[in-house]
């Protein structure tokens, strides 16, 4: 059967209740013919228009903020993508016939995103429902009072609720700040590392309350060689940051007076015994010999380190890999796996964030990294890192952290 034609803007404009679609500056783009109509406007009187040039806020209510908290809600659909469905909320309109009259008006409004192309928010839904009449129904003489009874006490709740979550927000907005704060302190641009050039990115989670706990670090180890580590602490927020720099300043020093990356692993998983959080960490640690031209590994839990080789084939070092930290009930010596390098190879230790979908097995997100690897094989590092970023993490974010490190072997 040929399936028919359908007239979307036909079917918009028909669709029962009030529905606006506005630009992210919030300049109307269309409105169905109920919005048109219940608002009093005509639709020359908005497209174009700024939607609070249309509907101004009533001067004469001191205590107004539906216009405020309207803007708040669709600003903050645009920069998340996300749906947002706001308290029961008083708006006056301005009498379209009377200059200066302005009508009581009680709303239910939701805001929704509409994604362009790119993944950005192209449009915000607005569609919002008429209350007016239900806070000011009147039943009979003894039901009509206590119907406004009711009606007032539903609206007080719902401002009430409306408060909370914005106190929420803000509270969920301040914990990220911190959080983010400590990890930038706690995760510097790289010291030197000799004639070996070295880049490190870190992409915090999209959301107010998933920052998480990932880190890098760079250690240097006696005879000019060096210790390259990243791990990922379970959870979000800023324990998982605090929990993240007692494990990095304890790999740290366990790699300086451990034989081998093995050895430095069995001291941070006894240490994560006692460290509130720190279960089920996973970390990765690379010890590089220089004159030896070996990387010596062992991995806990985690996605494997790539090696990159000058022909821009990509080999996984994933011959040393162990359960994360302090996941088993009793201790047991961990792996550890060597392999040689070329000058001029590239390694790179990256967290799970950088390949991990929730919708795709890991695997297709390790091949997706060695394809932009081999790609990318002729860059240094500091443009190689930002090529990983740009080729592997959506451009709306992601809901976990990244750590990543490039370096030059």
């Amino acid at each position: 059967m040929r399936k028919p034609l359908i007239d979307y803007v036909a079917v918009f404009r028909a669709l029962p209740g009030m529905v606006a679609l506005l630009t992210p500056d919030l300049i109307y783009a269309d409105a169905n013919d109920d919005f048109l109509r219940l608002a009093g406007r005509t639709r020359e009187q908005l497209l174009g228009r700024y939607i609070f040039d249309v509907f101004p806020e009533n001067p004469n209510d001191p205590a107004a903020a539906g216009m405020r908290e309207t803007r708040e809600s669709m600003l903050r659909v645009v920069a998340t993508g996300e749906r947002d469905t706001m308290a029961l909320l008083r708006y006056d309109i301005e009498d379209p016939q009377r200059s200066g009259v302005w009508r009581e008006h009680y709303w239910s409004p939701v805001n929704a995103p509409v994604h362009g192309p790119d993944g950005q928010v192209a449009l915000v839904v607005h569609r919002v429902e008429e209350v007016t009449e239900l806070i000011h129904a009147r039943g009979g003489p003894n039901g009509g009072a206590r119907a406004r009874v009711l009606e007032a006490e539903l609206y007080t709740r719902a401002r009430e609720l409306q408060e909370v979550n914005e106190r929420l927000r803000q509270a969920h907005a301040h914990e990220r700040e911190v959080a983010l704060a400590l990890q930038a302190a706690m995760l510097p641009a790289p010291g030197p590392t000799g004639p070996h050039a070295a880049a490190v990115r870190y992409r915090p989670a999209v959301g107010a309350l998933n920052v998480c706990g990932d880190w890098y670090d760079l250690v240097d180890l006696p005879g000019d060689n060096l210790a390259v580590a990243v791990g990922d602490v379970v959870g979000h927020g800023l324990a998982a940051a605090c929990t993240m720099g007692q494990l990095r300043s304890a790999l740290s020093a366990a790699c300086r007076v451990a034989d081998g990356p093995a050895q430095a692993l069995e001291a941070l998983g006894l240490y994560a015994r006692f460290v509130d959080g720190a279960e089920a960490t996973s970390v990765v640690t690379t010890f590089i010999d220089w004159d030896s031209h070996t990387i010596t590994y062992s991995c806990a839990g985690h996605p494997p380190p790539a090696l990159v080789h000058h022909d821009g084939t990509v080999t996984f070092l994933d011959q040393a890999t162990d359960p994360p930290l302090a996941a088993r009930p009793e201790h047991l010596p961990r792996p550890q796996a060597r392999t040689g390098f070329s000058e001029g190879a590239t390694l790179v230790l990256y967290t799970d964030g950088l390949i991990e979908r929730r919708d795709e097995d890991i695997y297709t997100g390790l091949a997706r990294l060695a394809a932009s690897l081999t790609h990318h094989r002729l860059s240094a590092p500091e443009p190689l890192a930002d090529a990983l970023l740009a080729d592997l993490l959506p451009t709306t974010g992601t809901t976990d952290d990244t750590a990543l490190i490039v370096l030059r072997l």
